[in-house]
């Protein structure tokens, strides 16, 4: 069930196509969604020109490293969004993209030691934690409300099509910019100048925006704003049902991601090439969001939310008994597309239900009870696996998954009713 109104006239993603500023935003943030994929790569093949502090070993650098880049988002992601609701959103964004390509020319002129490296990766992350929710907050800006899933659609795919295609091509395009532009600076370089492009992009986008007065900024503290999106999602349920179904979906990818690399070795492959699983359920997702983008009035008023779990909980059950590559490649595709059956309405549902001067508050909160959600299934999922085995986790997670499928379709008619 996806409770919102569309109007009677959609052309999905042909009347975004249209849309200058939306295009501009998009186009802007997949540039930036790939120079973000390339600097983790970046920062992982500068390592092994960063000599090991004392007691620190190789490996431990490179799980050092990954925290350095991971913990911003727990730290910071509701501050973003409270930062997001006061400045305007372009200035955000097209900043955010500038310090961080200034902060990447930096690291070829720095001394190399590991230290310093981890701190401006940090920094680094930090910064795109502002980025993020603003980037959300923003499609509502641009695009009229029965367009929204056409638009949640494209970014979703555009999303995982950066995830997939950056960290494939990332160390090509490093290997050519060091050979072109010269290996004391070119791979920053190249870095660099993907950030500075998306900011220039983005840089034209007129919005309209709502702006709080300054006595009301005067007047609130960062805290309370905070605290102010907590009661507000306890108050609106439907969007407190949304985020957590968007929770709960991430968790499971979060698992999977550990579950794949086992899966790699029980279908003969290198345990290093576990990303064709996760490069297949991306493909899937792209599917699901390009069938909604498309069809997405047409397919009003379904549970899509229900049918995307369910067929996941499918999928993880039948891979306890599969034993095929290809048939499991094309189990993970349906994965995806269940994924895209829950991912792009409900983040399409907050957006609507919303209000302009909170988005940027529940977006950052998102982004912030996401990544705390990732490390628990991160932590206990490897565990797991050697204490029960791969197959009753599978099936462990493929009953969770229906469950809570079923649970926040119930819960949503509940509330639906309730507002009737």
């Amino acid at each position: 069930m996806f409770p919102t109104e569309p109007a009677a006239v959609n052309n999905g993603f042909g009347a975004l196509l249209k849309n200058r500023g939306f295009m501009l935003l998009w186009i802007g943030q997949l540039v930036s969604q790939l120079a973000d994929k390339v600097f983790f790569v970046l920062m992982i093949a500068l390592l092994e020109n960063y000599p090991p502090p004392p007691g620190l070993a190789e490996n431990s650098m490179y799980s050092t490293l990954m925290v350095s880049f991971t913990v911003p988002a727990i730290l910071f992601g509701s501050a973003g969004g409270i930062f997001v609701d006061r400045f305007p959103k372009k200035l955000i964004m097209v900043g955010s993209d500038v310090v961080r390509g200034l902060l990447t020319l930096l690291i070829p002129f720095l001394p190399r030691e590991f230290l310093i490296l981890l701190i401006l990766t940090f920094a680094i992350s930090t910064v795109t934690q502002f980025f993020a929710p603003a980037e959300q907050a923003a499609i509502p800006l641009l695009v009229k409300r029965e367009n929204l899933m056409a638009a949640n659609a494209l970014f979703s795919s555009t999303m995982m099509g950066a995830l997939i295609v950056g960290f494939a091509i990332g160390e090509p395009m490093l290997s050519w910019a060091k050979d072109i532009l010269g290996e004391e600076y070119g791979q920053e370089l190249i870095v660099s100048g993907l950030y500075l492009l998306s900011g220039a992009i983005m840089q034209p986008i007129n919005f309209k925006e709502h702006k709080p007065t300054h006595e009301h900024q005067a007047k609130t503290h960062l805290w309370s704003e905070f605290t102010e999106s907590l009661r507000y999602l306890k108050k609106n349920r439907l969007v407190l049902n949304a985020m957590l179904q968007l929770v709960t979906l991430y968790c499971v990818f979060a698992a999977l991601t550990v579950l794949t690399i086992r899966l790699a070795a029980d279908f003969g492959l290198k345990e290093k090439q576990f990303g064709f699983f996760l490069a297949a359920a991306g493909v899937g997702m792209v599917l699901g969001a390009g069938i909604l983008g498309h069809w997405g009035v047409k397919l009003h008023g379904k549970p899509l939310p229900l049918i995307g779990f369910l067929l996941m909980a499918l999928v993880l059950g039948v891979f306890t008994f599969t034993h095929n590559l290809l048939l499991a490649l094309i189990l993970c595709a349906l994965l995806g597309v269940g994924a895209s059956l829950i991912g792009v309405p409900m983040q399409t549902l907050i957006q609507q239900q919303a209000p302009p001067t909170m988005h940027g508050k529940v977006f950052g909160f998102q982004n912030h009870a996401v990544n705390i959600a990732l490390s628990l299934p991160l932590a206990i999922t490897g565990p797991l696996t050697d204490m029960l085995g791969l197959r009753v986790v599978l099936v462990a997670m493929s009953v969770i998954v229906a469950a809570v499928g079923v649970w926040a379709w119930k819960n949503t008619r509940r509330v639906l009713q309730d507002v009737i």
